[in-house]
């Protein structure tokens, strides 16, 4: 499995934490905020996009950055409107690089599988920007495990590897066990998982009539609008009383408990809602407590489809 060493030579820490908020719903005190909170409680590992809120999520960062470069995991993303030529991914790069004040990022993912241009043309620019020592990790985000593989082959031929790939996971959005994450596991690739709280859902508040974004965004709402999700989600406040944790500590500790070992990004709007995602990192979740989380939604069906022989 891909273990992320930072410059100075420190392993980062198996949790993230993901910008998207910064620059919109948080301000920059609230960014800073967050991001001195997760340094506290260990978190090295910061995820960024080259369109997150239009690059002030990339221009807080690379202030907040700045002083501590060598310990830090700096990943960000390139290519989320499908370009059509290698050069506009190239003149994103160098965009976020600016905004975030470096002349390498430790993670360039391609933010997802883009059909207008070939595979091989964009595998072939990570490459070439791995080589220019301008990034040290390639990555891929969104991405069908078919599409992994396909750009694994690509980039084994160039003489590198896909290092880490960012899909969503969560216990009301479990399609990566079906094959993402045992590919992982059998590849040695870090899955670096996003949305570890369902968007919100599994925080509790909608469930007690609280807003966000599933009822500010049209797309989430969409995402997480089916019933069985909002019954697990109304169950979970349950079984986190009794244990005596926050209903997203739980949540986040469970994504982080599957076997491949996936680093789950956290992210929030302010400190208040970022602590009990962050109380996820003291937590060792039993196989039983384990169990009794993923009892709350359903089994996505086995890749074969073969039912019947589901374990």
């Amino acid at each position: 499995m891909t273990e992320l060493i930072s410059i100075d030579g420190t392993a980062s820490c198996r949790f993230a934490f993901g910008t998207m908020q910064f620059g919109d719903q948080a301000d920059l005190a609230a960014s800073r905020a967050m991001f001195d909170a997760c340094i506290e409680a260990g978190i090295t590992h910061f995820d960024t996009a080259n369109l997150y809120t239009g690059g002030a999520a990339e221009q807080y960062l690379g202030q907040f950055i700045a002083p501590l470069r060598a310990r830090l995991i700096i990943g960000t993303k390139i290519g989320y409107d499908a370009p059509d030529n290698v050069e506009a991914l190239r003149s994103q790069f160098d965009m976020s690089r600016a905004r975030l004040g470096l002349d390498s990022v430790d993670i360039l993912y391609l933010h997802r599988f883009n059909p207008n241009l070939s595979l091989e043309a964009q595998i072939d620019l990570l490459a070439e920007l791995q080589a220019q020592k301008q990034t040290r990790y390639l990555a891929v985000s969104n991405f069908a495990a078919w599409q992994v593989m396909k750009a694994q082959a690509i980039a084994i031929n160039l003489g590198t590897k896909i290092d880490i790939v960012q899909p969503m996971y969560s216990l009301v959005k479990r399609q990566a066990e079906v094959e993402i994450l045992p590919m992982c596991a059998a590849e040695g690739i870090l899955a670096v998982t996003y949305s570890p709280l369902g968007g919100g859902l599994l925080t509790g508040k909608y469930a007690a009539g609280g807003t966000g974004r599933l009822s500010e965004d049209h797309r989430y709402g969409a995402r997480y609008g089916l019933g069985w999700m909002h019954e697990a989600a109304a169950k979970l406040p349950e079984i986190a009383d009794a244990v005596g944790v926050h209903p997203a500590t739980l949540a986040v500790a469970w994504a982080a408990s599957h076997s491949s070992r996936p680093a789950p990004i956290l992210s929030a709007r302010s400190l208040e809602q970022l602590r009990p995602s962050l109380d996820a990192l003291s937590i060792k979740m039993s196989p039983e407590e384990r169990d009794r989380l993923t009892a709350l939604t359903p089994t996505p069906a086995p890749a074969t489809d073969r039912i019947e022989e589901h374990g």
